[in-house]
């Protein structure tokens, strides 16, 4: 995991606001969010069984994340790599692997090592960056 410096890093938002900003960037509101915090992720670089993430955590400081009038905090972004299995996946979820991969594997590594970090350090900076950029009038 690389931790990033980006001026996202504590800005706050309504939820409403800015879901559909982070959706129609390529972000998606990561599966495992509770109601008081949760990430949205985006890849950066997918290659064989390995897939480079950017991830911006937030915490919820007010209301309950399934509401769009909750009112989010962000954390410091990071860059995460995961490494699944390509092979085939003989187990109950085998239909879901004929084409050789799983989405819903669990990940052989989750916290794969990053080669080259500082190229990866600096494209997920500059592409938060753009994201603030993006969310100009509705964060604070």
């Amino acid at each position: 995991m690389l931790k990033l410096e980006t001026d996202i890093e504590g800005k706050k938002a309504y939820f409403g606001d800015v879901y559909r900003i982070f959706r129609s960037n390529g972000y998606t509101l990561c599966g495992n969010w509770e109601y008081d915090r949760g990430k949205f992720d985006m890849v950066l670089c997918r290659e064989g069984g390995e897939t480079i993430y950017i991830r911006i955590p937030f915490s919820v400081i007010e209301g309950e994340l399934d509401d769009a009038k909750a009112y989010l905090q962000f954390r410091t972004p990071y860059v995460i790599k995961h490494v699944v299995n390509t092979g085939l996946d003989w187990d109950e979820n085998s239909m879901l692997s004929t084409t050789g991969f799983n989405q819903f594997q669990k990940p052989l590594d989750k916290d794969g090592n990053i080669v080259d970090k500082s190229r990866w350090e600096a494209a997920g900076e500059d592409v938060v960056q753009d994201m603030v950029h993006s969310l100009d009038m509705r964060i604070s």
